[in-house]
């Protein structure tokens, strides 16, 4: 079977290793600028249009593309533009519960579907030094929210799923290959 992952995302890759052995990675221009109703159809259109930027979907059986973002109170949270962009938004979470969100947009014999993944993530109480500390030692510019669980410093607890924290829903995704008999 042709798999193809449609991410850059070297934690994406990982992950997906746990469930597949062998496939290709490739990414295309996509326009990730657009804010839908909820967080949950903001990533999975982003998703979709990872996927769809795919030319000639039908040299692969199944292709997995991906989307994650940070959510609070009305505002998103993609990848920090910079230092201060990741202090701004790491001051704004810091103690407080936010939703990450992660989409799957799927493409299997000819047919694609979409799903998202939302877990509520309860950030430890930081001062601004704590902050800068954890950006001196960790980078994290590349990660929407300024940060990444599997670091272990800013997260006080989640509830849901840790994968999805870090960028790929590996229970859901699990579940859809399972039901196509993939895995």
């Amino acid at each position: 079977m042709k798999v193809l992952l449609a991410s850059q995302s070297p934690r994406r890759k990982e992950l997906l290793k746990e469930l597949i052995q062998d496939f290709n990675v490739e990414t295309y221009p996509a326009d990730e600028n657009f804010l839908g109703e909820t967080p949950q159809d903001t990533v999975r259109e982003i998703a979709l249009r990872k996927l769809n930027a795919v030319p000639q979907k039908d040299r692969y059986d199944l292709i997995i593309a991906s989307d994650t973002l940070v959510y609070k109170d009305g505002v998103y949270y993609g990848k920090p533009k910079d230092r201060d962009d990741a202090i701004r938004m790491l001051s704004e979470l810091q103690g407080k519960i936010h939703q990450v969100c992660s989409s799957l947009a799927i493409y299997y014999k000819g047919v694609t579907e979409s799903h998202s993944v939302t877990t509520l993530v309860t950030f430890k109480q930081m001062t601004l030094q704590d902050i800068t500390d954890y950006l001196d030692s960790h980078y994290c510019y590349d990660k929407a929210g300024a940060y990444a669980v599997q670091d272990g410093v800013v997260v006080e607890k989640y509830d849901g799923s840790y994968t999805n924290i870090v960028g790929l829903p590996i229970e859901k995704l699990t579940e859809i290959l399972r039901e196509k008999n993939v895995i």
